[in-house]
């Protein structure tokens, strides 16, 4: 039993692409571009990490060295070169009650709990269901994120002393000027050079006005000290004080499981959804096709490693990974560069990174927000149809109001309800005489047969004025499911006590089965799916009992 387990786990396994440059040349002006890309990518994680960590209600350094181990393993064994992943909001959110009920190790547990369910999704190649989300839900989701990260972004014009008081009259407005001076550098230095990442530039060159000239605005010091070693091995299990006291370490038992599951399996699912539609996203912008079986093996061992060196976990974040596309990023290399530089900045260069005023850092996430917005879904909703209109403000609002996962699952239901009703709708019936069996009745079903329609279907029937034989073509239908079977049968049980009788004519090769695995509910039958020969099925009654 043993030995057939591991074989099929063997077998679902397959092996990662791993190479560093994949369709690029490793040549030096691209390893500038990308060593650049990742620095200006490292740049804007700070600020990020530190704000998701005061949401979860961690010390800071738990979303930074959850953004440098996430970000590392992702790059390194991801299935999309070229996105970013670390500590993110959508993950926060759901943390903070776990930490503040039962402190931060439990959160470092969950967090290698969920990571184990991310690789055993990716193992059993889970991350393929991505394919259902569709396109009104992807722009939806689009749309949600950026007004998102716009709206994450106006906490920096608090008062950093009193952050319940907004910044007013010369402080804004010397904030907003330096917001615009690092937003018109974004945007203009691309059209004279592109020699330097244009974020970076911005970044840069509004730094150096506001220390040239000592200018008083909130800065990363102002937030919280990112100062810190290198993360150290710690296993969140057992008694007494862990990391951060006074919270206690978690008791290795079936409590503690009974207290994390629900949450990892939360952080997991929201993880692998942004991860994934992030992937599917950036290769969009790419051009690039992303492995979503690996990327799901990737974030669940970033997870389970950053649990064991303290870190908050983390997924996908679809702001540096636009921030990383639009420097330049298009290879493994600009991740890693990315991770590195900020633990060299938590290491090393802390004194230096806290000086960089929040005001470039919020400029570079509104020009990351004017690019990630989908404007021409305002055109687009005009020339769709209303549902997929609808689909798209919906998954946009509920982003907004709820989380991604939330907004992603009830979009998908309500474009799977939309298309079921639609297609209930298709079904009809075209009646003819019989020119192989004189004197029967054909029904030829246009239109899949499933739950939606099976109501339908029972209605096409004119089984009092009907002949004694009747056939139902299904050349055009396809028969789906339970309730497409129980219709065939409530049809043909009329019929039977009607004294007539019904046959089944062309049906597809997986219809066949479909009927065949129904039981005696075919008669039995050699059959054609090539429909070269026609053949008739007998339908026997009484395998579904009525439905009751």
């Amino acid at each position: 039993m043993r030995r057939a387990a591991l074989a099929m786990l063997a077998k679902n396994i397959s092996p990662p692409n791993l190479s560093i440059m994949q369709d690029e040349g490793l040549t030096a002006g691209r390893i500038k571009t990308e060593v650049l890309s990742g620095l200006t990518v490292a740049l804007a994680l700070v600020p990020e990490a530190v704000a998701f960590a005061f949401v979860a209600g961690v010390h800071p350094l738990v979303g930074l060295y959850a953004a440098f181990m996430v970000g590392l393993i992702t790059a390194v064994i991801g299935g999309r070169p070229g996105m970013i992943s670390g500590a993110t909001g959508a993950l926060a959110v759901v943390m903070v009650a776990l930490v503040a009920e039962h402190g931060v190790e439990y959160l470092f547990a969950t967090v290698i709990l969920m990571g184990i369910l991310q690789v055993f999704a990716g193992v059993m190649h889970w991350g393929k269901f991505i394919r259902l989300v569709p396109h009104p839900v992807m722009l939806g989701f689009v749309n949600g994120l950026a007004i998102v990260i716009f709206l994450a972004q106006l906490t920096q014009f608090k008062d950093p002393a009193n952050t319940e008081q907004w910044l007013a009259g010369p402080q804004l407005a010397m904030m907003l000027g330096l917001v615009a001076l690092t937003m018109a550098i974004i945007w203009g230095l691309p059209k004279v050079t592109k020699v330097v990442p244009a974020p970076l530039a911005g970044i840069g060159i509004t730094a150096l006005v506001v220390i040239g000239f000592g200018i008083n605005v909130p800065t990363v010091g102002d937030m919280a000290s990112i100062k810190g070693g290198l993360p150290t091995f710690h296993v969140p299990f057992g008694s007494g004080e862990g990391l951060y006291p006074p919270a206690l370490l978690a008791p290795f038992n079936l409590e503690t499981l009974y207290i994390i599951l629900p949450y990892a399996v939360i952080l997991a699912a929201i993880g692998l959804i942004e991860s994934l539609l992030t992937l599917n996203l950036v290769g969009e912008m790419t051009g690039k096709r992303g492995g979503a079986s690996q990327e799901c093996i990737a974030q669940g061992v970033a997870n389970v490693t950053t649990g064991f060196f303290g870190g908050m976990g983390g997924c996908a974040m679809i702001g540096q990974s636009m921030i990383n596309v639009k420097s330049g990023g298009r290879t493994r290399i600009a991740g890693i560069c990315a991770a590195l530089f900020l633990l060299l900045f938590i290491v090393v260069a802390s004194p230096l990174i806290e000086q960089i005023p929040l005001a470039a850092l919020v400029g570079v996430m509104f020009m990351v927000v004017i690019g990630t917005f989908a404007w021409n879904s305002f055109k687009i909703m005009r020339k769709v149809p209303a549902m997929d209109a609808f689909v798209i403000v919906l998954v946009t609002v509920v982003t907004v109001l709820e989380d991604l996962a939330v907004a992603v699952v009830v979009g998908v239901i309500v474009s799977a309800l939309a298309y079921a009703w639609q297609n209930a709708r298709r079904i009809h019936a075209v009646t003819r005489d019989s020119e192989s069996d004189p004197g029967a009745k054909v029904y030829e079903i246009e239109g899949p047969l499933f739950f939606g329609s099976s109501d339908g279907f029972t209605e096409l029937f004119e089984i009092d004025s009907d002949p004694a034989h009747v056939i139902v073509d299904f050349a055009r239908s396809r028969v789906v499911d339970q309730s497409a079977l129980q219709a065939i049968e409530t049809v043909a049980a009329k019929y039977e006590a009607a004294g007539k009788q019904l046959v089944l004519r062309h049906l597809s090769r997986d219809c066949h089965e479909l009927l065949s695995r129904a039981g005696n509910l075919m008669v039995d039958s050699d059959d054609d799916p090539e429909y070269e020969v026609a053949v008739d099925y007998s339908v026997r009654t009484g395998v579904f009992g009525g439905g009751h």
